[in-house]
């Protein structure tokens, strides 16, 4: 028996879950059809080969026909459910994994014009500004069916074979009947506290008649809205008190906050350069005011913080969510004495981001989560060692080594700079983005572990690369930065990368004209607004930088409201001239041939990069594949490189932005994609 605290057993009344971690609730919009099919299941069960206590499937799965999909949520009214949750409940039970699946209904917070195409609901017509609905004001019929339906739905979970179900009340009808900013109804279900109530005390009896008292059923409350108009701390613990009072549920799911907007959520689930764990303590609080089971998920990242949590009684089971997102086998590492070696949530929060972008969740250095069914977590040997070179020391070099070495070949990297990282040592310069620096220091240690000769300072040309006699080569020499096509003044412009790396200084009045729509514009931007110099921030997009989420897109607009940054949208840069000690921009649009102009101090540019692969072509003729790649057997996870000069003595590939301007996740994927059929 291990003294480890997060490996202690717990016992949730009937139920034993083998130690004190947890993965929360969340929707990876993983789903076919509103079902958990296989690639849905395979994302839970490589947790449950991770070694985790539990895993919360759904965030949230529907119990209604009148509570459409926000973002690939699973169907839980659907009677189809029942087969593909008994699949995914069994495959992670022969691991010693529970189950337990998220039920809602979303109230107004989702959209009238998806699924059925039926009117959002809510308890009182309170528009949510985050999914922008008008919805109606919930009938008696409406009531009375939707009880029936959380019953229902409860009852297919059970027959799906789940250790239990959680019922999410946070930001869904549960909690907008709670809360006074939501709730003005003038009938019993309006007014006190007690008629708030009325609803979700009519759900959780109606379950637990449906369910019985040997299924396990908790709730995602929240209990503190830290809102002026909603619930506040007291009138949480009462309810959570109300709840333990009623004996209808066996835990408390604590969250801190309210989730109307996207700055709000990002206060209830940080992202980086936000404060690690914030909640924490405030669960604690809740334990110890209800004397009850509490679990809780907010940016706990790291073993350390989750073992605090549970030592100093804070919770008995931890959420690491997001970090099972970056590493399923977290605790399979604490098991081995591995905990250096598990690869960290950076906070990026690309996995979110995705999900409110209509995409599904992906870890940004992590690109086999999500994929299982084609690449495995643990790389395979290959059948022949080789000597590998890869050139290049950015993200995508650095997994391309990894994964090569893991596979048993002698692997050389080549890095032209003192250090590794590329462009990642650039988006750091950014204060509040440092954490990114683990996905560098991460991939260091690992190669440090397998044997990796990194040799740096080293601008590798042909000569240089032939002279190591390799088998397979790899290009991973990432980009330059790129201007946009203007009609004059292209050696007027500053680079984004210019001002990051603080080789140019900001000279106001600034304009910054980003192209790209991500993360180096934006980054560019918010330094420069740092400084307090006037900036306008022009972009030719509907709105700014729609590469990136509405997570991510909260501190870079609240930097902007706080500096009083200008931004101009359906903005195009035409020309650049030089005014007196100034420049004079030229802005037009696509939708009229109208132009304006801008006296400025400095234009600086983003328009992403150009790639860097004159090595490349220059190996091409040398190699054996011809630098080509059959992307039809990379898809098929088959061999992907094809003999066509056979007196060549290596193959070639180039992987990330050697290739074209992208970004981190593709870098990666497209590293351990190819490397690991090498």
């Amino acid at each position: 028996m291990s003294n480890d605290p997060l490996l202690q057993p717990f016992q949730l009344r009937h139920l034993t879950l083998k130690n004190r971690i947890m993965s929360t609730a969340h929707e990876p919009a993983y789903s076919e059809d509103g079902m958990p099919k296989d690639r849905y299941r395979l994302y839970h069960l490589e947790k449950a080969r991770g070694g985790i206590a539990m895993t919360m499937t759904a965030g949230s799965a529907s119990v209604s026909v009148d509570s459409p999909p926000a973002f690939g949520n699973l169907l839980a009214y659907k009677d189809e459910i029942v087969p593909w949750l008994r699949r995914l409940t069994d495959d992670c039970h022969e691991h010693g994994t529970a189950v337990m699946i998220q039920l809602t209904h979303l109230g107004r917070r989702t959209n009238w014009n998806k699924g059925n195409w039926l009117p959002v609901l809510a308890p009182s017509p309170i528009r949510e500004p985050a999914h922008r609905a008008f919805p109606k004001e919930m009938e008696d019929w409406d009531i009375e069916r939707i009880v029936a339906d959380y019953a229902d739905a409860a009852a297919r979970m059970q027959e799906g074979g789940l250790d239990g179900i959680e019922i999410e009340a946070y930001g869904h009808l549960m909690d907008q009947f709670w809360s006074p900013a939501t709730n003005r109804r003038e009938d019993e279900f309006g007014g006190s506290l007690e008629n708030r109530m009325r609803f979700s005390d009519m759900v959780l009896k109606a379950i637990r008649k449906s369910v019985g008292s040997d299924f396990i059923v908790g709730i995602r409350l929240v209990a503190d809205e830290d809102w002026e108009k909603g619930l506040s701390r007291a009138d949480g613990i009462d309810i959570a008190r109300r709840l333990v009072a009623s004996g209808t549920i066996d835990f408390l799911n604590v969250v801190r906050g309210h989730i109307d907007h996207d700055a709000d959520l990002n206060n209830v689930i940080p992202i980086q350069g936000m404060r690690a764990s914030p909640h924490l303590d405030f669960a604690g609080e809740v334990r110890a005011a209800t004397k009850f089971p509490v679990f809780h998920a907010a940016r706990i990242a790291d073993v350390a913080t989750a073992r605090h949590a549970i030592a100093e009684g804070k919770l008995d089971m931890v959420g690491m969510t997001r970090a099972h997102i970056a590493d399923p086998h977290i605790v399979r590492k604490i098991m081995r004495g591995e905990e250096a070696r598990i690869r960290p949530c950076v906070g990026a929060t690309y996995c979110l981001d995705r999900i409110y972008e209509g995409g599904e969740a992906l870890c940004i250095h992590n690109a086999a989560t999500g994929r299982e069914a084609l690449m495995s977590h643990d790389i395979a040997p290959a059948n022949k060692s080789r000597r590998a070179l890869v050139v290049g020391a950015g993200p995508a070099g650095l997994e391309a080594a990894r994964v090569l070495a893991e596979r048993g070949h002698t692997v050389t990297v080549l890095e032209a700079m003192g250090q590794a990282g590329g462009q990642i040592n650039l988006l750091v310069r950014n204060p509040r983005r440092r954490e990114m620096i683990g996905i560098v220091d991460w991939r260091l240690s690992e190669l440090e572990r397998l044997g990796v000769d990194i040799r740096y300072d080293v601008y590798a040309e042909a000569d240089d690369v032939l002279s190591l006699d390799p088998d397979l080569v790899v290009v991973a020499t990432g980009g330059f930065a790129q201007a946009p096509e203007l009609d004059e003044g292209d050696d007027l412009v500053t680079s984004s990368w210019d001002i990051l790396a603080g080789t140019a200084k900001p000279q106001g009045p600034v304009l910054l004209f980003d192209d790209n729509g991500g993360h180096p514009g934006m980054s560019a931007a918010e330094l420069i607004a740092s400084t307090g110099m006037e900036l306008e921030l022009v972009s030719p997009e509907r709105f700014f930088a729609p590469e990136m989420g509405g997570m991510n897109h909260v501190p870079y607009a609240k930097a902007f409201a706080e500096k009083k940054v200008k931004v101009t949208i359906n903005t195009r840069l035409k020309a650049v001239r030089r005014s007196g000690n100034g420049l004079t921009a030229i802005l037009g649009s696509d939708y009229s041939p109208v132009t304006v102009e801008r006296h400025v101090g400095q234009v600086v540019v983003e328009h992403g990069t150009q790639a860097n692969a004159d090595l490349f072509f220059e190996l091409k003729p040398l190699s054996k594949n011809l630098g080509a790649v059959d992307y039809p057997a990379l898809i098929d996870r088959r061999a992907p490189l094809i003999d066509r000069n056979k007196e060549a003595a290596f193959y070639l590939v180039r992987v990330g932005d050697a290739v074209s301007s992208r970004n981190i996740h593709a870098a990666v994927y497209d590293a351990l994609r190819l490397c690991s059929l090498l």
